[in-house]
């Protein structure tokens, strides 16, 4: 059995996929319900992919909405996701509290047991697996833990894995609230005495989420009060918008970690657990849910004895970087969305004019932001080795809906490939020509998404690809 510690998205996300592949899985929560109360708003269109790719993102779009650009730092020209190569170019408004719901129950019907009210307070590994010590309960034992309890993670520190990292030196804050009088739509005002957002949540309620000159200090500011909210709003828009009746008013700071190992022998990390940094643009969530995509398959495959040990060494080496990654990016932001100085207001006057001005940049700060420029390092040497691979049209059906299985697919688009065993495979060209696929002839899709192997030879062999597919 594996032990994931943690049932927020990016824990429930793990279990169904850890199911999908097989194994047998428990979810310890310490809070008794859900938290009620969403920190990210935002899914991203490589997230939606993944959904996708398990045939549950429908769920998520019938309750989201759909916004077709996005922010990088708060500019005033956002990024266009409109013109990015998915089938969902544009990212999800939906309130976490929701994803986590839905995940919840696709954890559920996949067979995940989880288990609220147990607080893990420590572990103990052997050789033959690891026992997690809960509060007030009996142990619990699995062959593995996977840390996603957050950024306070006990099970990171149990293991002793180290997060180093730099503490925050300014503070943000959010409220939601009620507004008597509400802006039209989304809004975003950024200028000497700040910056904020204002996006509307269901149930009429509205989130104000921003940063001012005050912010910029040592230590954590006392608790948010609705008088403080209401006199930094009138400061930075010259409004308050009626607002009233909080729902929940908290402060978050830019300290920035990452675990040094993502995984220490039988013990894992995953989302926040691996990865600590400022809220900007909503990436937070959804790289932890990719963290829990490349990992699932894996350790399911580990722990049914069909793949090596080893391969969960390739988790660490490649969503590291993109940890790392998306630290420099959220750092980046941090510095446009404070930079409340004439400077600061001049350099991102400047920058929000390029990406007007520029397609190129807008596309590749989405691609980047999105996650769809992920690739991860491949051997073979072949151009699309370790890259997310697109939905492609296959006849009657896509690749989306083949990776549905959560097995390895091999694409014989030239009809030559010689038949291999232990994969889903797709015999016929592709029915809607893609620039980037021109000229393969066959290609290996990991459960994740991401090209394992391609070739561009009619009679290429894969069989020794599909044998290696676990290494």
């Amino acid at each position: 059995m594996i032990v994931i510690v943690g049932a927020g998205p990016v824990g429930l996300w793990l279990a169904a996929e850890l199911r999908l592949g097989g194994a047998d899985v428990t979810v310890l929560e310490d809070r008794a319900e859900p938290d009620p109360h969403s920190k990210a708003l935002t899914v991203h269109p490589r997230t939606l992919e993944l959904l996708a790719c398990r045939g549950v993102v429908d769920r998520f779009l019938d309750e989201g909405r759909r916004l077709p650009d996005g922010h990088f730092g708060g500019l005033d020209d956002r990024m266009d996701f409109g013109v990015l190569d998915t089938p969902f170019p544009f990212t999800l408004a939906l309130p976490q509290a929701r994803t986590e719901a839905l995940l919840e129950e696709h954890a559920r019907a996949a067979g995940a047991r989880i288990l609220r009210g147990h607080r893990v307070t420590g572990l103990t590994r052997d050789a033959e697996g690891v026992t997690v010590e809960v509060a007030g309960r009996p142990p619990v034992r699995g062959t593995h833990v996977v840390g996603c309890d957050g950024t306070r993670s006990v099970v990171r520190d149990a293991a002793g894995i180290a997060f180093p990292g730099t503490e925050a030196t300014t503070w943000g804050w959010l409220g939601d609230v009620v507004l008597d009088d509400p802006p039209p739509g989304p809004v975003s005002v950024s200028g000497p005495a700040g910056g904020l957002m204002v996006v509307p949540l269901p149930d009429g309620v509205h989130r104000i989420v921003g940063g001012d000159p005050d912010g910029s200090r040592p230590g954590r500011p006392g608790a948010l009060t609705l008088d403080e909210l209401r006199t930094k709003v009138v400061a930075i828009s010259g409004a308050d918008y009626g607002l009233r009746d909080p729902r929940w008013l908290s402060r978050f700071g830019n300290a920035t970690r990452q675990a040094e190992r993502y995984r220490c022998g039988r013990v894992l990390l995953a989302g926040d657990a691996a990865h600590m940094h400022f809220p900007t643009g909503g990436v937070g969530l959804n790289v932890g849910l990719q963290d829990a995509a490349n990992l699932g398959w894996k350790l399911a495959a580990v722990v049914r004895g069909e793949a090596p040990d080893s391969l969960l060494d390739t988790y660490h080496d490649e969503r590291h970087p993109v940890g790392a990654d998306l630290l420099a990016s959220t750092r980046a932001q941090t510095a446009l969305m404070t930079g409340h100085s004439p400077e600061g207001q001049a350099l991102r006057a400047l920058l929000s004019g390029l990406i007007a001005d520029l397609p190129e940049l807008s596309r590749t700060l989405a691609e980047r932001v999105s996650a769809l420029s992920v690739a991860y390092p491949a051997g073979g040497g072949h151009r699309l080795a370790g890259t997310r691979a697109p939905d492609l049209a296959l006849g009657s059906t896509r690749l989306f809906g083949l990776l549905r299985a959560g097995r390895h697919v091999l694409l014989d688009l030239a009809g030559g490939t010689r038949p291999a065993e232990g994969v889903i495979r797709h015999r016929g060209p592709l029915s809607v020509p893609h620039a980037h696929w021109a000229g393969v002839t066959a290609a290996l899709i990991r459960p994740d998404g991401h090209v394992a192997w391609a070739s561009d030879d009619p009679d290429a062999d894969p069989r020794p690809a599909v044998a290696g597919r676990w290494g």
